[in-house]
């Protein structure tokens, strides 16, 4: 079974370990992220969402003029612009690139961070609002002819689009989210359901769910999954463990210095004032997700193979946080387990974002994609990627680098 990997880039150099460097937009360095993940074989990079970042379809435009095969997942947030206009942006973005665009659908889990772009609605109604959305959105790309709508959020007569999507019959969907209304919208709308790296008992538990919520909504196939993490691989299991904790101690000892998504300027939407500084009266991060990693964390550091709890602890589990750490070998052997599991999707990106981007491509993606060729050619039960290790490049793992 083939298996989608997608990295993540910025438009500069930044992350939870690194202080930003350089203007916020900047086209060369947005450039050579991209194209480390082309060259790396990645299938597709997230491009994020923050109130205060650059808009992320003027992103991918760029990235997409710039590169020949690499996939575009833009995150979007529904409510700011109508959905008949989303529709004819992102048909005439994927018209441009060939073809290659996906839109990756968050409704919004942090009521302040909503507030900033004028959106005062509460968490039930955001999805509510989301479910209408994407009825419109989807109906926009595949209509053949003019049609109208009347529903609670939106109102339109005699819509029509002349541009259409590159891919047919639409552009795919993705959909993040841990809550049982989550589960609900995204079960009956998207094609790959996104979820935040838990043990691999909980993540079974969210996968079951999301598959019940897809055949109540009617759906004969449920939605694709896909888990991220933030990988930390060295060539040794020592030297890997070592770079984890230089990571948590900076994390710890200065605070998450940024984010793709958030300036230094918004740390409080890192949760950089400790965990529960951006959350309810109960001191818990409003989104479920986020509480989710905290309880996984709280039960304990290490989980599983690889995955490691104590980075989302430390960052408060804003947002994408648990790592896999050890060698490459360990921490695709991580990865395969979460395939077992039903996981179609593997996000992952690092706290030294373009060097890790490389590094992945090089040294990760290769062994994780040559024990999935073994088991297709073979039709054998899971085996250790050792046992069949591809021929690698010379350039060693750079354990420490940015940490």
């Amino acid at each position: 079974m083939p298996v989608e990997f997608i990295g993540m880039i910025g438009t500069h150099d930044v992350s939870e370990t690194r202080a930003a460097r350089g203007p916020l937009v900047d086209p060369a360095y947005t450039l050579r992220f991209a194209r480390a993940h082309e060259d790396g074989g990645f299938d597709r990079v997230l491009i994020g969402y923050g109130s205060s970042t650059p808009d992320g379809t003027q992103v991918a435009a760029h990235v997409a003029a710039h590169t020949e095969r690499l996939g575009l997942l833009v995150a979007h947030r529904p409510g700011f612009v109508a959905p008949t206009l989303a529709a004819r942006t992102f048909a005439t973005l994927d018209q441009f690139s060939g073809g290659r665009v996906a839109v990756h659908i968050i409704s919004g889990g942090r009521d302040a961070e909503q507030r900033r772009d004028g959106d005062y609605l509460d968490k039930e109604d955001r999805y509510a609002r989301t479910d209408e959305y994407l009825d419109v959105l989807k109906r926009a790309w595949t209509e053949r002819e003019p049609f109208s709508h009347e529903g609670r959020f939106y109102r339109f007569a005699d819509f029509h689009s002349e541009v259409r999507p590159n891919q047919q019959p639409r552009i795919p969907l993705y959909f993040g989210g841990s809550s049982e209304a989550a589960y609900r919208v995204g079960g009956k709308h998207a094609d790959t359901f996104a979820l935040w790296g838990e043990p691999l008992a909980e993540t079974a538990a969210q996968i079951a769910a999301i598959r019940d919520a897809a055949a109540a909504a009617g759906r004969t196939e449920p939605p694709g999954i896909s888990v991220s993490f933030r990988p930390i691989i060295a060539p040794t299991e020592e030297l890997a463990w070592e770079r984890a904790h230089r990571v948590l101690d900076t994390i710890r000892s200065e605070g998450p210095k940024g984010s793709f998504t958030a300036p230094r300027h918004e740390r409080e939407a890192l949760g950089s004032a400790r965990p529960g500084s951006t959350g309810d009266a109960d001191g818990q991060p409003e989104n479920i997700g986020s509480r989710r990693l905290l309880a996984a964390a709280a039960k304990g550091e290490l989980h599983d193979r690889a995955l490691w709890t104590a980075t989302a602890a430390a960052t408060g589990a804003a947002g994408n946080s648990t790592a896999l750490v050890g060698t490459p070998e360990t921490v695709a052997q991580a990865l395969l387990d979460y395939v077992d599991i039903g996981v179609t999707t593997l996000l992952i990106r690092g706290y030294d974002p373009l060097d890790d981007a490389i590094d992945y491509g090089r040294h990760l993606l290769p062994l994780v994609r040559q024990e999935l060729a073994h088991r297709a050619r073979t039709s054998t039960a899971p085996t250790s990627v050792s046992d069949h290790t591809p021929d690698m490049p010379s350039a060693p793992v750079v354990a420490g680098r940015g940490a």
